[in-house]
């Protein structure tokens, strides 16, 4: 049985609460916990919180250790936590961007509405399902030689697009335009590569998923006509992310770190929490390392997207252009990247930490698309596959509160076991049908690990990043076939 955490917490505001410093001898700031009093009971459910507060001891941390409404219990840092460090006093964890390295979420529009697609929506999911490999372990059908490898590593989505994998319009819709700085394969161990060129252009297991969606209810037509949608409208949304490759990256240098706990002398509360300054080499060698898998994984979508948008031209008999099956955008969810941010009335560089979280610039950032500029980033938040997703947008209070982080999805409240547990006897795909969702999967307990009751409300959980003025809501879509691995 989980053990319910019952430390303090302040009660800041109606979506806002608060760890205070003195909870812990040793915290160096305080957490802050983006949740409202319904979603708190979820939460309190395991130790996340605690974990939160562990985030406070690192050295160099600015500002507080935060969590979005989706927290809950991960590998040394809880998944939806939020941390900015300095660079010159500051750590950089792997425990704060998790195993599936850049797992992200990207959703493309169309032209389509539903009766267009009705009598052939059964053939989009079987072809789907066929052609895009999918599963735990799945190996995909790419094959890369040794010059080619390296470029994927240092140049994920462009290099997929000079492959012919998609158009440039993908690389200025993705984020980070799908090539984060500073790769260095050299700092990937020959394990993770050889796990890594075997399941480039798969979808993987466990929560990830590929869906065509209908756009349910529009929240602002502007950003909503900016973004090509409309009521009823059809979309694609795929889910995933580094695959073993990123696992092995981060296996591989939990050891170095841990090793680099009594180097640096670093005094943790967690073993889990193994950390390096930024600057130090392997601080520089993990983030090469990292970069290296957040690339891949931009590759990896913009692979999946380009077979999708082929799927849909051989089962529709029209090409993607006259379909209009254009990327809106693509996010990370898991990562650390070196951003800007204004602290004590300065400029200064930060390594923000993001696990199991979304970033989310307001309106006129210069990272951002030139067309988004007015409304702000793009927000991709995916439910689980027999609940909404939602389309939002990044704010400046995003900005000035939380280190332009917003929520990355439901979030789950209970294991993969449990899950199995509570729905023996139960027919999940018979459930999804009534609800009008096709499902197709691999995995011989997929349904069951991921059935909606194993995570929280996806529309409690995006409604508190709207009240906390993290990020607003644009549309809401429905899922029409799901396919996982």
């Amino acid at each position: 049985m989980k053990k319910e955490w019952n430390g303090p917490l302040e009660r800041i505001d109606e979506y806002r609460y608060r760890i205070p410093k003195s909870y812990k001898s040793g915290m160096r700031t305080s957490g802050i916990i983006y949740t409202d009093e319904k979603l708190l009971k979820s939460i309190r459910q395991d130790q996340a919180l605690d974990q939160v507060a562990n985030v406070a001891f690192l050295p160099g941390i600015v500002g507080s250790s935060l969590a979005m409404p989706d927290i809950h219990w991960g590998y040394g840092f809880p998944i939806g936590g939020v941390a900015a460090f300095d660079i010159d006093k500051g750590i950089i964890s792997p425990g704060g961007v998790g195993y599936d390295i850049n797992c992200g979420v990207r959703v493309l529009r169309t032209n389509l509405k539903e009766n267009d697609i009705k009598e052939k929506v059964q053939d989009l999911g079987w072809a789907l399902f066929r052609e895009i490999p999918c599963g735990v372990g799945s190996q995909g059908k790419i094959r890369v030689s040794d010059s080619e490898w390296q470029e994927v590593l240092t140049k994920g989505t462009q290099w997929a697009v000079k492959k012919g994998y998609g158009t440039h319009e993908d690389i200025e819709h993705t984020e980070e335009r799908g090539a984060m700085p500073g790769a260095d394969p050299d700092k990937v161990s020959h394990h993770a590569k050889e796990r890594g060129r075997k399941q480039l252009g798969t979808l993987g297991g466990g929560n990830h998923f590929l869906e065509i969606q209908v756009v349910e209810e529009i929240f602002d037509d502007e950003a909503a006509r900016l973004f090509g949608i409309e009521k009823g409208s059809i979309t694609v949304m795929i889910h995933c992310g580094s695959r073993g490759f990123g696992h092995q990256v981060c296996t591989d240098h939990l050891v170095y770190m841990g090793r680099a706990i009594e180097k640096y002398g670093l005094s943790l509360p967690d073993r889990q929490l193994a950390s390096a300054p930024v600057n130090s080499k392997e601080g520089k060698d993990y983030f090469g390392a990292m970069a290296c898998a957040a690339n891949y994984a931009w590759a990896n979508r913009q692979c999946i997207m380009h077979w999708t948008r082929e799927i849909f031209e051989k089962i529709l008999g029209k090409s993607p252009k006259d379909l209009g099956m254009e990327l809106i955008y693509d996010v990370a969810h898991n990562i650390a990247k070196f951003e800007e941010y204004e602290v004590g009335g300065k400029k200064v560089k930060l390594c923000i930490h993001r696990k199991g979280a979304t970033r989310a610039f307001g309106p006129n950032h210069p990272q951002i698309p030139k067309e988004y500029k007015s409304i702000g980033q793009p927000v991709l938040i995916p439910g689980d596959m027999g609940t909404n997703s939602y389309i939002l947008v990044g704010t400046k209070k995003a900005e000035e509160e939380s280190w332009a982080s917003t929520c990355h999805g439901a979030g789950r409240v209970m294991s993969r076991h449990a899950a199995i547990r509570l729905t023996r006897g139960r027919n999940i795909k018979e459930e999804l049908a009534q609800k009008g969702i096709i499902v197709h999967w691999r995995g011989r307990h997929t349904l069951e690990e991921e059935f909606s009751g194993a995570y929280k409300d996806v529309n409690e959980v995006v409604q508190v990043v709207q009240g906390a003025g993290l990020s607003k809501k644009v549309a809401k879509l429905r899922p029409w076939v799901v396919v996982k691995g």
